[in-house]
Parts: C-alpha cells; sequence; structure tokens
C-alpha cells in the first residue's frame, strides 16, 4: 500500500541534503561515516528520486548512468517513520518507469532487501562474474 499524497519527484532542486546526509552517513550500514561533500558529488552525477509525503522527503534513491546501455540502483533508503507504508516500492517503481531508464540494465547491491527487489526482476548474478576495484585514496 502507498501512502496518500506520496509524490516522487527527480527535481533536484526538491533534495533535503541536509536530511539525505544524515539518513546515508548515519542510519546507511553501506554509507555510514561519507562526508557531506561525498554525498553532494555523488547526487549532482545522478538521477535523483525523491519521494515525498506531504511535501517532505521520507524516501531516497538515485540510479547512476549513462542513459543507454547501464545504471546503477544505490542509496536506497525510506525515512524510519515511513518504513513499511510502500514508499519504497514506489520509489523503485518510479526507477522502472522512468522514461530516460527504458532499456538501460540495472545493477544494484544490497544486503537486506532481495525481496522488495525480486519483485520488479531483479535477479542474483552468478558468482564470480563481476570484480571490483576498492577505492583508491590518493
Amino acid at each position: 500500500m502507498v501512502p496518500m499524497n506520496l509524490e516522487i519527484s527527480t527535481d533536484p532542486n526538491r533534495l533535503d541534503m541536509t536530511l539525505i546526509h544524515h539518513c546515508l552517513s548515519e542510519s546507511a550500514y553501506w554509507a555510514i561515516g561519507r562526508p557531506r561533500e561525498v554525498v553532494q558529488r555523488a547526487f549532482d552525477n545522478s538521477l535523483c528520486f525523491g519521494a515525498y509525503h506531504d511535501g517532505r522527503l521520507v524516501g531516497f534513491a538515485r540510479v547512476v548512468t549513462d542513459y543507454a546501455t547501464f545504471g546503477w540502483l544505490a542509496d536506497v533508503f525510506v525515512v524510519e517513520a515511513h518504513r513499511g507504508q510502500g514508499v519504497g516500492k514506489a520509489l523503485v517503481q518510479a526507477v522502472e518507469d522512468h522514461p530516460d531508464l527504458q532499456g538501460v540494465r540495472l545493477l544494484l547491491a544490497t544486503k537486506d532487501a532481495h525481496k522488495l527487489y525480486a519483485q520488479y526482476g531483479f535477479e542474483p548474478v552468478p558468482p564470480d562474474r563481476y570484480m571490483q576495484r576498492p577505492k583508491r585514496t590518493s
């Protein structure tokens, strides 16, 4: 069930960067301690989705993409007081429906939301198929 008065927007001017930075750097296991300037740079270079309930940001997702062949769904979260109300589903559906992402292969990583993403056609990736280069500090 999606809450009434829920709106999904990709307007970057509506994003509450203070709230987003707080939720990511303080609560999201994958982004604990992420500096504000890193959060801002990531968002400046991504397609961002805000979920708004009565005009207040209650959820967020971003897609890093070339708009042609590849996209990485990242930093998906719902503010704790709004979890379990369909906000996450609405965000993922908005990503799926976005006209600039049609035909784009989407990847993501999750520790605990496999069932959510499976509802939208995401499947596990076979082992040993992907590789990573850890971030460099210099």
